[in-house]
Parts: structure tokens; C-alpha cells; sequence
């Protein structure tokens, strides 16, 4: 089923630089559709280091358990991605195809297994058959490139309907740094550890614990405080990729995660991996309305999430926005079902600058026509505060329409 463009999308992409170390190719595998790019090969120079987080399912994919083993030993030398089957809940096929695949990139590319990381993005439970990488990376390899980042988006695309990408520069003590990120998601979408698949690489000459350091904290105001339909993956994955090619133009190595000069690196990297989360939902499947979530006045943050999760998964509050409905009335609703404190009586409720419920009522000044208006905006913003403590949290959603349902509904047809 062809999926338009989702009018969320970027009018333009970002120039994307090479990143010193890091070259790309894609291929068509025929790995679910015949023809279609399908295959992504990123290559990264000795001495790499890596960082991941990943799904928390219980039932996770065979390429998540495979990253988290070799992980272990902090370096990457090449990434192999293919989209049209997630290789999850294939048991022990699903590990054997795993070692295949990486025994066929090893052999390719002349590099180790244990510094070969796989993801897998697609259909759950059919077994991927490894055997079609067979003659495909050898000329991957010969072709890849540093300018490749966009095909590289495009290649992991299921049912997104544009390929997401980011870019930030910093510096560290002085010497400039470049971050690229590309993500992929659009369902199935309510991270723990990561998104569906997103890959960031960097010249950055940091080890491997400081990488994971700074990855751990910032999936938690990014990544994992997005939702589309509150279901999370059994594949998600995000790995940091750092070249340290940096180092060649003087960048110091950052061995603590404590290090000063580690700073504007952070906080370029939380900005990205924040603008590839915002992106994953704006192309959320069928979206038509990107919702900020902030609860404030909890007795804790942890209450605060919760609060915010249980709006933003709510489909009776999605639907509403999908209808451009100011029906704050199903707000209240999920407030009340979270399972945490809340108090109906000090409960205030905003919808974009306009107060709509006040002290368990109506606000006075409700006026239906001017919250209407707003409610046909792109983007909505909904504030909750429970006047109970200092507890806030802030998540990102969309709205839930019909195309959900066709797109899901006809997903494996």
C-alpha cells in the first residue's frame, strides 16, 4: 500500500558531513521484496569504539542479543543493516542466521567477528535467510563512501514515509567535531533503551564506557520519552559509533566521563538524539498532529511520567486530536487511570496557552471557539499540572487516525 509523505516531514534535510572514518553503502539483498534497496554497510577504521542501548522486551530480536555480546568488547570495525525482516522470535534459526551473516561480513571485509554489529528491522517471526548476503557486500564494500549517510536512512525505512537524518557540530577543547545520526520508526514505537533503529556517528575521540555513559543518559529525555502507539519493539537498537579520527587534528582523548571537556560534546549529542526521537514521531504511521506532553506539580518525577505516558498512549485522547477535539475531558480521564497520586479538585489543565479545567471544573473563561482553532495546528500542546509536589516530565506523541489502522492493517499483505 502506498503511504504519502507524512505532512510532519522536514521540507529540507540537513547537509550532512562526511564523518572522518565512516564510509556507507546500500544494496538491494532481496531480503523480503525483490529490487528494493534493503542493505546497509557502514564501515569505520581501526580503533573505533562503540556504545549501544537496546530493547528491554522480553522477547527481543536475535540481532539485539547479538550486539549486546559483542559490545562487550567496546570496538566496531562494520555495521550490517537490512530492512523486511527483524529476524525476532526465530529462536535458534534466528541466532544461526545472525553468525552467518557476520561470518559472510567477516570474511568480506577482513575484520573481525566480534567487531561486526548487526540490526534487523521488519516482519516478526520469519527467519531471515542470511544466505542472500551471499555476493552482496563484497561490492558494498568496494563502493562504499563517506557521503552516503542519506541512502544509508533510506536503506532501514519500513513503513516510514521519509528517512531521518541529524547532524550537530561542537568541539572538544577546541578542536571541531561533527555527529551524524539516522534513524528509522514510524510504529511500534514506545521506546525502553532506544527507538526502533538509530545509528550516530562521530569522530569524537572518546572511550568506550565515557560513550556508553553518555548514551545511557541521553535516550532518557530523547528516545525514550516518545510514543506513537505505546508498543515497544523487539528489536530497538542504538549504537554510537566513535572513529576518534579527531585526534589526528588534536582533539584529546576522553577516558572519564567526568572530563570538562566533554560538555559541549553532551550536549550536541542529547540535542541530536532529541531531534531524531521528535522525527521518529512526527512520522509516526498515519500522523497528522505532533503533541507535546508536560506534567508538572507531581509528588515525584517517576509520578510525572507515568501521568504523561498514560495521555500520551491514551487512543481516546489521540483520536480526539486526530479530530481536532479539545476534549480535555479524556485528559482527566487519563490522569485519573494512571495509578499515581493526583487530586481532582487541585487538577489544572492547558491546552496550549489556554487554560481549559481549573480545580476539578470547566475553567471560567472556557471558550470552545478559540481552544478549536488551536486544535487545527500541526503541533498541540497539552500541560497538565497536579498541584500536588515538584514532580514534571515531558514527552512527545501523535495523534492516532484511520491511516493507522489501513497501515497496520495491511502491514504483511
Amino acid at each position: 500500500m502506498a503511504v504519502a509523505v507524512s505532512p510532519l516531514a522536514p521540507k529540507t534535510y540537513p547537509d550532512l558531513p562526511p564523518v572522518d572514518g565512516v564510509r556507507f553503502a546500500t544494496g538491494a539483498a532481496g531480503i523480503r521484496y525483490q529490487g528494493r534497496t534493503d542493505v546497509l554497510l557502514a564501515l569505520f577504521d581501526k580503533g573505533t569504539e562503540v556504545a549501544g542501548v537496546f530493547t528491554r522486551s522480553k522477547c527481543p530480536s536475535a540481532p539485539v542479543d547479538w550486539c549486546k555480546t559483542k559490545l562487550e568488547g567496546g570496538k566496531a570495525r562494520a555495521l550490517v543493516v537490512n530492512s523486511g525482516n527483524a529476524n525476532a522470535f526465530t529462536g535458534k534459526l534466528g541466532a544461526e542466521a545472525v553468525k552467518t551473516t557476520a561470518s559472510l561480513a567477516a570474511k568480506a571485509l577482513d575484520v573481525p567477528q566480534s567487531e561486526i554489529f548487526l540490526a534487523s528491522t521488519g516482519v516478526i517471526g520469519e527467519p531471515l535467510d542470511a544466505s542472500k548476503f551471499e555476493g552482496v557486500l563484497e561490492p558494498l564494500r568496494d563502493a562504499a563512501s563517506p557521503d552516503g549517510a542519506l541512502d544509508a536512512a533510506r536503506a532501514i525505512m519500513t513503513t516510514d514515509t521519509y528517512p531521518k537524518v541529524a547532524v550537530a557540530r561542537t568541539e572538544i577543547d577546541g578542536v571541531p567535531i561533527v555527529i551524524t545520526g539516522i534513524a528509522k520508526g514510524a510504529g511500534m514505537i514506545a521506546p525502553d533503551m532506544a527507538t526502533m533503529l538509530s545509528f550516530i556517528f562521530t569522530d569524537a575521540p572518546i572511550d568506550a564506557p565515557v560513550l556508553q555513559s553518555l548514551l545511557t543518559r541521553g535516550v532518557q529525555g530523547s528516545f525514550n520519552s516518545i510514543t506513537v502507539d505505546s508498543d515497544t519493539s523487539t528489536s530497538d537498537t542504538l549504537l554510537l559509533f566513535a572513529t576518534g579520527a579527531a585526534a589526528h587534528r588534536g582533539a584529546p582523548r576522553i577516558k572519564t566521563k567526568g572530563d570538562r571537556k566533554l560538555k559541549p560534546f553532551r550536549k550536541a549529542l542529547d540535542a541530536l538524539l532529541l531531534d531524531l526521537a521528535h522525527q521518529v514521531v512526527k512520522d509516526g504511521e498515519g500522523a497528522r498532529k505532533f503533541v507535546e506532553i508536560v506534567v508538572e506539580g507531581a509528588a515525584s518525577p517517576g509520578a510525572a511520567r507515568k501521568i504523561a505516558r498514560s495521555i500520551a498512549d491514551s487512543p481516546l485522547v489521540k483520536t480526539a486530536i486526530a479530530g481536532e477535539d479539545a476534549n480535555w475531558g479524556r485528559i482527566v480521564m487519563a490522569v485519573g487511570k494512571a495509578g499515581e497520586k493526583a487530586e481532582r479538585d487541585k487538577l489544572a489543565i492547558w491546552f496550549g496557552d489556554i487554560r481549559v479545567a481549573y480545580k476539578g471544573m470547566r475553567d471560567p473563561a472556557y471558550d470552545e471557539a478559540a481552544v478549536s482553532r488551536l486544535m487545527q495546528a500541526d503541533k498541540i500542546d497539552i500541560r497538565v499540572d497536579l498541584g500536588l509536589g515538584e514532580g514534571s516530565a515531558r514527552l512527545w506523541t501523535c495523534d492516532l487516525t484511520k491511516a493507522y489502522v489501513e497501515i497496520n492493517g495491511d502491514y504483511r499483505s
